[in-house]
Parts: structure tokens; sequence; C-alpha cells
């Protein structure tokens, strides 16, 4: 009877997310990670082309699904300024709703994203997407004042290490693996503090 190729790889999939989550890139290794799956390295190799890749696999679904959010939040934001929508329906939605939405439901592959990808190309994945975000915020600033808000001009290193401070924030209750309940109330705790700031910087009055 011929195996089930697509079991045998969700079980190789798992020992690899056990074996990076327990160990990290730099000390997980192909030999502990096939014995997990109980199959030899040789047997791992059929389904990736090595460790860096094995990795990627774990991490890159949820790096597009953090982009694609991103990208659709944007996108939305420019769209309720140009419909002239109330400031409170404009930021309604925020970072928080990243978390929630995209990151909470992937929490160990996040967990793998920022605490377990040294050595890997995206180890300085915060570090990144604070750039990322960065240019796409100075641009709905620009956006703001050119349709009638008084934003407030802001130099791209403030902006690096507030937008830095913001999402280490939103990230840290994960990246420490609390509960579910522990998890909600920070990250209630960051919106109610950083928001006000947020706010005042792009010109917006509630």
């Amino acid at each position: 009877m011929p195996r089930d190729k697509s079991l045998s790889h969700e079980k190789v999939k798992k020992a690899i997310k056990e074996e990076f989550l327990e160990k990290g890139y730099e000390d997980a290794s192909i030999r502990s990670i096939g014995a997990r799956a109980g199959m030899t390295s040789a047997g791992l190799y059929r389904h990736y082309a090595d460790k860096e890749a094995m990795f990627n696999a774990m991490v890159e679904p949820l790096i597009e699904s953090i982009k694609d959010w991103t990208k659709n939040h944007t996108a939305k934001k420019f769209s309720l300024v140009d419909g002239g929508v109330p400031n409170s329906e404009l930021f309604g939605e925020s970072f928080i709703d990243l978390v929630r939405d995209v990151i909470l439901p992937r929490r160990n592959e996040f967990i793998l994203l920022m605490s377990r990808s040294g050595g890997t190309k995206y180890e300085n994945f915060i570090h990144d997407f604070v750039e990322m975000n960065q240019k796409e915020f100075l641009d709905a600033i620009k956006y703001l004042k050119d349709n009638g808000y008084p934003a407030i001009d802001i130099d791209e290193e403030e902006l690096h290490m507030l937008l830095s401070a913001y999402l280490t924030a939103c990230f840290e209750p994960i990246i420490h693996d609390y509960d579910d309940a522990k998890i909600e109330k920070y990250l209630d705790t960051v919106q109610e503090f950083f928001m006000p700031g947020w706010l005042r910087i792009m010109g917006i009055k509630l």
C-alpha cells in the first residue's frame, strides 16, 4: 500500500517546528529533526533541500500574511481619507489588529521568527519590518497634510525610534509566550499608551 505523502510531510513539518522552537536555527540539526520525524536525514532531504529551506518554510507563510495585512491596511487608510470618513473610523484599525488577526493564530511561527532566527536572513526581522513601515508612515503623513490634516513633521530617525518601541511592545507578550488573557490585557495597555501619540503626530482629533 503506498505511503500517504501528505501525512509524511506534515510529520516532517511538526518535527522541524519542534526542533527550531526548542534549539533555535543555529543549534538545530538535521539528524535531530530526522529522529523526531522517524526518518533518516536522506529522507528529510526529499522534503526540503537543506536546514535553511526548512526554517524558511516555517516562517515565510506568516511573513507573507504580515506583508499582505500591512499592504491592505495602508490601502484602506488612504481610501478612507479620500472618502472623508470621520476620524474615529479612519484610525479604528491599528497594528494591534495585525497581532490579533494574523500573528496570534500562528504564534509558534512568530516566536521562531522573532527569537529563534539567529543565523538566518530573518534574524533582523523587526528592524527590517520597521524600516518597511517607516517609509509608508512618512508617505501617510505627507498624504494627510496634503488633505488638510495638521500632521506633525517627523524625521526618519525619530520615527524609526517610535515605531521600534511600538512594534516591540506589541510583539513582546507573544515572544514571552504569555497566555491569551495576558496577551489581550497587555495589548490593550499598549494601545492606550501609544495611540494618543500616533494620533497627535497625524493631526487627528477624536
